[in-house]
Parts: structure tokens; sequence; C-alpha cells
């Protein structure tokens, strides 16, 4: 079954994540300009309350369309939703606080390998011949970065196959 063009392009971003914080951003600030008795003023009520939710918002958008400097964005809509709990109507009533922590850590735990298409996609066996074809098994690939491969250094000295040249033995 192929997958659309949208499905590449929402699976190598963090875009579900995007979506939250910028839900987030636009509840706090329609909470903020909310014109209702019941508003809740805790803090400094002033440019600062409605600068929070834009910039909740635009770090949304970033994240959506800017995947590459995920971390940086999510962290920072993390501290920004926090801090709207002071200065913005308790974080939008808590609704909008809750959306851009969730989507902050969406985008910070979003990983660009996940849905590789080269790792799900088998190609189909083409009809059968006369003679038989072999089949070429992909290459492995490399463990979890940062992880040493095993050579003959890196094992215990109880299990290398010979005495190390440099090692006296």
């Amino acid at each position: 079954m192929a997958r659309s063009a949208f499905w590449h392009w929402r699976h190598a971003r963090p875009f579900w994540g995007g979506l939250f914080v910028f839900l987030g951003g636009l509840e706090i600030f329609l909470t903020v300009k909310a014109p209702l008795p019941v508003v809740v003023h805790v803090g400094m009520q002033g440019f600062i309350g409605y600068l929070l939710p834009i910039l909740l918002g635009l770090l949304g958008v970033l994240l959506i369309f800017n995947p590459a400097q995920k971390l940086f964005y999510s962290l920072v809509a993390a501290v920004l939703a926090l801090a709207s709990w002071l200065t913005s109507n308790l974080g939008g009533f808590v609704i909008g606080l809750l959306l851009a922590l969730v989507g902050s850590a969406l985008a910070f735990a979003w990983s660009p390998t996940k849905y590789n298409p080269a790792s799900g996609v088998r190609e189909e066996m083409p009809e059968e011949t006369s003679e038989p074809e072999e089949i070429s098994q992909p290459a492995e690939a490399p463990g979890p970065p940062g992880v040493q491969p095993e050579t003959s250094q890196s094992r215990p000295r109880h299990r290398r196959p010979s005495p190390g040249l440099l090692s006296g033995e």
C-alpha cells in the first residue's frame, strides 16, 4: 500500500508535537483576550501575558517547518508553557498549559529514523524464472549511535583471540 505525500511529509517532522504546542499557545492567547468576568488575573498582566502565547504559537510552527532544531524549540516551549501559569490566566485555565507541555514532550521525543522508508519497504520478487537468482541480504545497520563496534581491542582480555601487539603479552 502506497503512502500519500502528506503522510511522508508529516512523519519527517515532529508534526503532532508542533501542532499541540501551537494549539496550546492559541488557547492561552484566547483566554488572555477573553472578556469574561471570571478571568483570573495572576501575576504580570501586561505585555508578557500576550508575548508568551504568541511565542508558543511561533515555536509550534517552527517545530513543524524546521525539525532540525526540535530539541531547542521543544525545551523553550516547555519553559514558556510553565511560565504561562503565572502570566496568562493560569496557563489558559490549565488547558493551554497542558497542551503546550504535551506537545513539547512529543516534539522532544520524536525521532526522524523511526519511519525510515527503506526499512519497511520490501521489493516484490520477480516472476518465476528458470534460473534461481541469488537474493542479496541488506547490509546490517550499524548499532545505536555512540556504541563502539566490537573489535579485538574493545573486548575484555579473556575474550581476545590473540595477544595484543602493544600490550606486552
